[in-house]
């Protein structure tokens, strides 16, 4: 490990590297190859699941899974900073959980029909890695960069998100369509499992390599410290909401990444089950471009949120996101053709990396200085967890009721709307 000084081009390259790294578990595993896979495992003509003993709906069990996985990460991520903001090895913390998430890829190879309780226990575990991974790496940013270099360095953490997990697609891609057969075409989204874990695995040695332990402070753990994260939880929670404005952008922040994560983690499903293709080939083609172009658009968006957020201020730009989400949600429950899916995925990548890059900046800006970002950045993490948490139960539930995701998605408007009213309560100044 080599220490390099705070807002150093290099420091801050390694950073926004792990983007790279560990964003093509979003694309392949959440977004588009397992989606798929799953779809050809339980098709929607035959939707419903015996799952512990329950008959679940397939796109419902999906919804109830990620549920809890987010669940656990709530629970563990403020246990686990406070340990890591006492002993300084945030990094370590932020190692387990990508190898773990890499791991569990790979170990996803081995779902299949017959096979369903492993599956469901690798998708879980990706999950929790996936996410668990982002707790600490999101704290390093006020660690490794100044303020005025905040939005732009988390614009391009998540552009070079995009562009390294397109990549990585567009060679599983080429494995699925040069297959002779449907058998092996699903073998090579399985491969395509296994590559996600490879990647994340030896990409992410970079950023290891770079970043800093953390600001130790001890060298025992003992009780205190291991509950330690949810004091500091309290002890943050009671200091931010001290600060008016910072206060107000939570209570935003916590209404509308409800929407925004449970929209991007059930898109590909939803274009699975409820638009017309003409046949499976069609459909996995269909989706699949939807898939890039969503990924493809957002890189520009988010630079250019980044160039709105530097005009008009990160609060008005994140109104106007907020807007045009609202819009997306409406529009879905109408669509029923491809064209239409298509339209709609491009407005979707207009607006996905924007509202993600700058939530997560505009949270670090607010921040009052401090050595223990773990903490802050743990509380942010807790408050986006338990919104999707409540998020995707309640899309599960209504798909599960009503037998229809599109009633689940232009529900989710109402939180759209709640989050531009309080974003319009925070301060200006």
């Amino acid at each position: 490990m080599i220490l390099l000084e705070k807002g150093s081009l290099k420091l801050r390259n390694a950073w926004a590297f792990y983007d790279w790294a560990n964003s093509v578990y979003a694309l392949v595993i959440s977004s588009s190859i397992f989606p798929l896979y799953y779809g050809f495992l339980f098709p929607k003509d035959n939707p419903t699941i015996n799952f512990l003993g329950f008959d679940v709906k397939n796109t419902a069990l999906i919804s109830f899974v990620t549920a809890f996985a987010f669940l656990t990460v709530a629970i563990l991520s403020p246990l686990l900073s406070g340990i890591a903001d006492y002993m300084g090895n945030k990094k370590c913390f932020m190692q387990f959980f990508c190898y773990l998430g890499a791991l569990s890829c790979i170990g996803m190879y081995w779902f299949t029909a017959d096979n369903i309780y492993f599956g469901i226990l690798c998708f879980y575990l990706g999950l929790i890695g996936f996410w668990g991974s982002l707790v600490f790496y999101n704290s390093y940013l006020p660690d490794i960069a100044y303020s005025e270099q905040q939005d732009k360095l988390s614009a391009k953490g998540y552009s070079l998100g995009y562009a390294g997990s397109v990549l990585l697609l567009l060679i599983c891609l080429y494995f699925v369509f040069t297959a002779s057969s449907e058998e092996s075409r699903l073998q090579a989204m399985r491969i395509s499992f296994v590559l996600t874990g490879v990647w994340w695995l030896l990409f992410s040695q970079y950023s290891f390599y770079y970043l800093p332990k953390g600001n130790k402070k001890g060298d025992k753990i003992s009780r205190d410290v291991i509950l330690n994260g949810f004091k500091e939880l309290l002890k943050v929670q009671k200091e931010l909401f001290h600060k008016i404005a910072l206060k107000r952008y939570l209570g935003a922040f916590f209404v509308y990444s409800m929407a925004v994560q449970t929209v991007m983690l059930v898109a590909t499903y939803f274009g699975e089950q409820e638009i017309n293709w003409k046949n499976d080939s069609e459909k996995v083609l269909g989706l699949i471009i939807s898939i890039l172009l969503i990924q493809i658009i957002a890189i520009f968006g988010a630079l250019l949120t980044s160039k709105l957020s530097e005009k008009i201020g990160n609060i008005k730009s994140l109104i106007i996101i907020n807007i045009i989400w609202v819009f997306i949600c409406i529009v879905a429950y109408f669509i029923y053709e491809p064209i239409h899916f298509y339209l709609t995925a491009g407005f979707v990548g207009l607006v996905m990396g924007g509202i993600q890059s700058l939530s997560r900046s505009t949270y670090s800006k607010l921040l009052p200085e401090t050595n223990d970002t773990t903490s802050y950045f743990s509380f942010y993490d807790v408050a986006e967890k338990i919104g999707i948490v409540i998020g995707m139960l309640i899309y599960g539930m209504i798909d599960q009721i009503t037998g229809s995701m599109r009633n689940s998605i232009v529900f989710l408007t109402l939180f759209f709307v709640v989050g531009i009213i309080l974003l319009l309560r925070v301060p200006k100044k």
